[in-house]
Formats: C-alpha cells, structure tokens, sequence
C-alpha cells in the first residue's frame, strides 16, 4: 500500500495506514537564535505534513515511463514537466539549454572467431513481468559512452578489474597486454579507468562484463524473481576520462552553449584511445571459457561456472564499434525562490534528470525527492514563509555522460557562484535503508543534527541510532569525539563534483540505502516495476529522504548565521595526514623488504619452477619526507577550530548586528573557496579542491589530500615535497579565515 505521510504539529500520521509514526525530538538549531530555533522547529513540521508519499509514486510512473537520454524526444518532456511543476509551485522557472558531444552506436559487433565462434547478442531481453522493457525502439543500446571508433582483432587477456596492481601482476606471470584485447569485469574502479589503464599498457580494445559475483547471481536472486542482475542484463555508463575534467569533452572550463568555441574531437583529451564496450555475463561466458594460459589467481575468479584462465588467447576476438558522434541539447531546469533578507546568497539543491534507459532509481528516485521538496517549500512560501537566503532547485540534464548538465552550467555561472553560492546538496537515486552522507566536513555536524531528527520509517528509531546500530553490528563504531558520525569524503560520480571540487562550494551528497539489492544499474530494468517491487515499493523512504534534505535546505536558507563548524574538519584532515604518513612509512619498510628478498634471491626460490614468473625489480628507497609543514599546519589549525567552536553560542550570534551577521555568513563561505588553489592539481588544472578530489585511478573513488597521497604513490619524491608546502599553505589559509570568522563572533577582529 502507498502511504500519504501527513505530519501534524507533534505526531505524523500515515493516512493510508492506520498506525502513527513518531516524530523526532527537534534538538538544537545549529545557526539559530531563540526563540527563532523553536519557530523553525514548528516550519519543520508544516513542511512535513506537505509530503505525500503517493505522489512520489505518481510522479515516478510518469517520468519512467519512457527512456529518457540526454537528447531524446522523452528527456525534453521530462524536463518540461518537472519545470510545469516549479512553475505550478510558485518558483521563478528557467530551462537553460547546453549543446554537448553525445555519441550514439550505429554499429556494434564483437566476435569470438577462435578457436570457436561465437557472436555476441549485446542485447538485453524484454521481461512480461517489466512492462517498459520491451520500448526498443526508444532505449539506448548497450555501450559505452565516449568510447572511440575502432575495428580491431587479437587476442583475448582477462585483467580482473583491469587496474594498475593487476597489470602489476599480470607482469609477473609474464605476461604482455600489447596489441591484445582485454577482457575485464566491473568493480574495484571506475568504469573509465579500465580503458585508461588497458590502452596505457598498449591493448588495443577494451572489454568490461558484469561478473555474478559482484552483480548477478552470486549476490541473491536475479531479475524478476529478485533485484539482481539477470544473465543478459548489460550496464551501460560512460568511460570518458573524468579524472581529468568532467562535463562536455569538447568545451573544457567553459559553458557548452551554442556559440562556445570547441576543440576538434580529435584533441579532445578525455575520449578513449581504445574502443570500448559492455557485455552481460551471458555474453562473456564463453569467451571466458575460449582463454587458456594460466590459471587465474584466486582473487581474480568470479561467479561463473568456469574455470577462470588468463590467457592471451587461444581465444581470438573482434570488436567493430561507430558511433554518430553528434551535439545533443542538454536541458537544466534550474527553479529559484529568493531569499527575503540575503538574495545573494545561494543555497542549490540538484539531482538529475536524464537516465541512460528508463532510469527509474537512477536518478527517478532521487529527482521525485526533490520534487516533493519543492512543492512543501512552496506551500510554505504560499503561507506567507519566506527564506532569509535564496533557493535554487535544479534537476541537471546529461548527468550520465559524464556530470555534463551539473558542469556546464557551473562552468557558465562560475563567477556568481564563487561569490555567492553557500552550499550544493545533491542526491542521486533513492531506496530502503540506511543514510549514506558524504561531503564537506565543515557541515559534518550540521547533517549529523539533523540525522538526529528524521524518524526511520521501519524501525521509529533515528536514522542516525540506525546507522549506528549498523556500523557497531559490523564492528565499525567509529564515530568523532563527540559521537557524531564521520561523513566520506567524496571523490567523484555525480553532481556535486563541479561545484565542490572546481568551485570550492561546501557540498553535501545524500540518499538512502543499503537493503534493496541490485542488479538494475544502467539496464533496461533500471523501471517503475523494479522499483516499486525492489527498491523502496511504500516510498517511505522517499519521504524520508525529502525529510532529511529539506531540513538541510530549510536550516540553511534560513538561520541566522550559516551552521558551518572547523572541528570536525580539522580532526579529519588530521586522519588524513596520519594516513599518509603511516602509508609511506609502510611503502618504506615494503620498498626494503622486497628489496632484500630480490637480493637473495628469494622470488626465484618461491616460484613454481613449471610456470613462467618474473621476479619484481628493485625501486629506489623511500625518503623520510619531511612533514613538518603539514604537522604545523594542523595545530595551527586545530588551535582556530576549537576557538571558534568556543565562541560560537546562540547568544553570540544574537549579540551580533545584522551586518555582522551577514560579514560572518561571507567568511564561512569562504573558507571552503580557500581550499581551492587556482592553478589545481599536478596534470588536472580542472580540479582545484586540495583535500579531496578523485582518484587518477580510481575514478569514482577519492584520493584525501590528493596533491600529496597520489605523489607518494606515485614514488615521485620532489612533486611530494613540493605538494606538502602548497597542502600546509592552504591549510593555513583555512585557519586564518577561521579566525576572522571567530573575531567577529568575540568582537576582537
């Protein structure tokens, strides 16, 4: 049954059930004075009893209903609809449109020609149980975005995850990748790295399958009988090079609008130099089964009913890829309700539109979040509310690509924004479970309070004591000194990157999950009937997620002063260090140990003399950097945290005049921009956060500190020195605008 949550001013009550779910104790306002903390507890309220949960049903049915792409005939609709709603709301409604690169398949073929034959289906088949499954004439193929042209042959390689430690050991099993096609499954990075690292070592096409064991079978019931991935489910999903720069390929640093001036393709550094493409396991079996060579490490073996081998070959392989290699609008729809006292200072909330099929989870589930938002807000507004700080709602176009909508748009308004923008939420899909949170450690607190006060909706417990529950269960309580949850870090993957980690615009990344399974992503089952038979079937959790974020939106939009603290900042960026430090002590004390043992000779003596290996090398020693810097920057640091958590009251910011109100609320703004350099990371200029960024390697994943950990790993020593000073200089930066924040609230600037 879908329920309509309607929250009365001390209960909620389900409607369409017939039991009452209790409300959260509201605890304090982080950034409010009395008695407006007390007021904004009662706003809390009203906006959630606005929230239905049918609606989300509804809205989801209608926007699933079709493959929605970026550039399709469906994803215009999408748009309009979602900006007839903001309209509907009361929202001042702009759709802004961006050309961007968007290459389709006009021809896919792959071919096992020997030692046996065997081609390829590449297709997903439609299910009687997912009524959109069968709309082929309107869904994308499985491909891989921004994967080059090609036609090419040789022999097949199986590389596991195909990241750089398993070339490292696929080099000591002698074995060479150059002029070969690897084969490698999804998992232990991002998809873009695969290609990026295959055609570093001299591949010539690039393979990626969905193994069982990490999505399919080997994780619980496959599709429809269960959530997971089904033997001819594919997932699609772009491998431009992102840790580069994200967004449009062609118009790097700038808008992609119509009259932007473009590189040519053919310099355009984040496209593949290999071509590249996605198989279902159904597929990949038997070319699995077709390799000979050695037998696979234990680690490296999947799900399949096979012996896993390397090779290369005997299995002989062809992959054709073309590709229209078109511009596709792109449409944002950005919704603004200003501020009544600080228009100039922007609170965004974002989550995408565009799906690479029907897209019901990603990003649906997210989106009709927001949507549900909008509206409570607006109800608010209608009443007579109105924010201190303007809101700005957008649901971002051309995500899946490559962030290209969120990008383009950030890089078009990337003046305004620096100046004004305060935070960006993001979320990205949406089920049942348990509150993921990630972002800027300075609101680490602030999400913390407020997972304090959402209700969840299976057990009428927080979803903070929840999460907690979960992690102590499995043996993983950390939690800051004052019991606070640590939030991740983020790398890369969805909207926020553009305005945390070029903008240096404090971000925060959302969304429930953790008991609905798998197996939809990027396929043509990603549907209305997987959903609601999968992922979040009351839309409890839908709820839930509007009830977080919109406290983060409203708590933002209207406190006195910005809910922004340092301390839990600074005892993170403190692990960090520690972690680095710790790491090159130990590629130290590895770089010796192996060393010697190469020495002795002891790599020869522990092989199997009937297999081919090849002893490692030698690498130069590791220095003892000096850390010194970074050391002092911290303490340094810590010292500005704590004195501007000491002084930090309601009955400070009270005490302050409006002007002083707002000149604090301009230095809390900044502080994330000051850990922004301009001249960015080594070989990325594009990305200019100095405490968190994506992995060169890992894609997705993040890199901490990245200037400093990515040149230890890198073993290159000068780039490290000189990243520790720039690291300690930026951090001292931070402190000092700490300290003008914390003058203001003593008096003593």
């Amino acid at each position: 049954m879908i329920r309509s949550l309607r929250v009365g001013i001390v209960m909620a009550l389900v409607v369409l059930g017939a039991s009452a779910t209790p409300v959260a104790q509201p605890g304090p306002k982080r950034g409010f004075v009395q008695p407006r903390a007390e007021a904004h507890a009662a706003l809390e309220l009203r906006f959630d009893a606005a929230l239905e949960a049918d609606l989300l049903r509804d809205w989801m049915q209608h926007l699933a209903s079709r493959p929605h792409h970026v550039g399709s005939p469906f994803g215009k609709e999408v748009a309009d609809f979602v900006a007839a709603r903001f309209t509907e709301w009361g929202y001042d409604t702009a759709i802004e449109e961006f050309q961007v690169l968007f290459p389709t398949p006009r021809l896919r073929r792959l071919e096992l020609v020997a030692p046996t034959r065997f081609t390829a289906s590449l297709a997903e088949p439609p299910l009687e149980e997912d009524a959109t499954s069968g709309q082929q004439d309107e869904q994308l193929p499985s491909y891989n975005a921004y994967s080059i042209d090609g036609n090419v042959s040789g022999q097949l390689v199986y590389v596991n995850y195909g990241v750089p430690a398993d070339y490292d050991a696929l080099e000591r099993l002698g074995i060479d990748v150059r002029g070969k096609i690897v084969i490698a499954r999804y998992g232990g990075s991002w998809r873009g790295i695969k290609p990026k690292v295959a055609a570093e070592q001299g591949a010539i096409g690039c393979l990626i399958y969905s193994d069982p064991r990490d999505d399919g079978y080997g994780r619980g019931d496959v599709y429809p009988t269960g959530p997971y991935r089904m033997g001819r489910g594919i997932q699609r999903g772009s491998v431009a090079d992102m840790p580069l720069f994200p967004g449009d390929p062609l118009t790097p640093n700038v808008g992609a609008t119509a009259d932007a001036e473009r590189l040519d393709r053919a310099d355009a550094p984040t496209l593949t130099t290999i071509p590249v493409l996605p198989l279902s396991y159904a597929d990949a079996r038997p070319l699995l089964e077709a390799l000979g060579g050695p037998l696979a490490p234990l680690a490296w073996r999947g799900g399949l009913p096979i012996t896993y081998h390397i090779g290369p070959g005997p299995a002989v392989v062809e992959l054709e890829l073309a590709f229209n290699w078109d511009l596709a609008p792109a449409y944002d729809v950005i919704a603004t309700l200003e501020g009544s006292e600080r228009p100039d200072q922007l609170v965004i909330r974002g989550n995408h539109h565009d799906a690479w099929v029907n897209g019901a989870r990603d990003p649906i589930s997210g989106l009709v979040a927001l949507m549900a938002e909008a509206r409570a807000i607006g109800e608010l507004a209608r009443s007579g509310w109105r924010p201190k700080r303007t809101l700005v709602f957008a649901a971002w176009d051309a995500e899946e690509p490559g962030l290209l909508g969120s990008t383009e748009w950030a890089e078009l308004h990337a003046d305004r924004l620096r100046a004004q923008a305060v935070a960006y939420i993001n979320t990205d899909g949406n089920s049942r479970g348990f509150l993921g949170m990630s972002g800027s450690h300075t609101l680490e607190r602030f999400i913390n309070e407020i997972a304090r006060d959402v209700i969840d909706p299976q057990t009428d417990v927080s979803v903070s004591e929840r999460l907690a529950a979960r992690r102590q269960v499995a043996g993983n309580p950390r939690f800051q000194t004052n019991g606070d949850h640590p939030i991740g870090a983020l790398g890369s993957g969805s909207d926020y990157t553009p305005f945390l980690q070029h903008l240096g615009i404090a971000s925060l990344n959302l969304g429930y999950s953790g008991e609905s399974g798998g197996g939809s992503y990027h396929s043509i089952f990603d549907s209305f009937d997987h959903y609601i038979r999968f992922g979040d079937p009351t839309f409890e959790y839908g709820i839930t997620l509007a009830q977080t974020t919109g406290r983060v939106l409203l708590r933002l939009t209207d406190a006195d002063v910005l809910p922004f603290e340092f301390e839990s900042f600074s005892e993170t960026v403190t692990r960090y260090v520690d972690e680095i430090v710790t790491m090159t002590d130990e590629m130290r004390e590895e770089t010796e140990r192996t060393t010697r043992l190469i020495d002795d000779g002891r790599y020869v003596l522990a092989a199997d003399p009937t297999t081919t290996y090849v002893p490692p090398t030698t690498q130069d020693p590791v220095p003892h950097l000096n850390f010194a810097p970074l050391r002092n920057a911290l303490t340094r640091l810590e010292a500005s945290a704590r004195a501007y958590g000491d002084a930090l009251s309601p009955d400070a910011v009270a005490k302050l005049s409006v002007a002083d109100q707002r000149a604090l609320d301009q230095i809390l703004i900044r502080t994330e921009r000051v850990l922004t350099r301009e001249e960015g990371l080594p070989g990325r200029p594009w990305f200019t956060h100095q405490i968190y960024a994506p992995g060169f390697y890992t894609g997705y994943g993040v890199k901490t500190i990245p200037g400093v950990r990515e040149a230890i790993e890198q073993r290159d020593w000068p780039l490290a020195t000189t990243q520790i000073a720039l690291a300690a200089d930026t951090l001292a930066l931070f402190a000092a605008e700490v300290d003008r924040a914390t003058g203001i609230l003593t008096g003593s600037r």
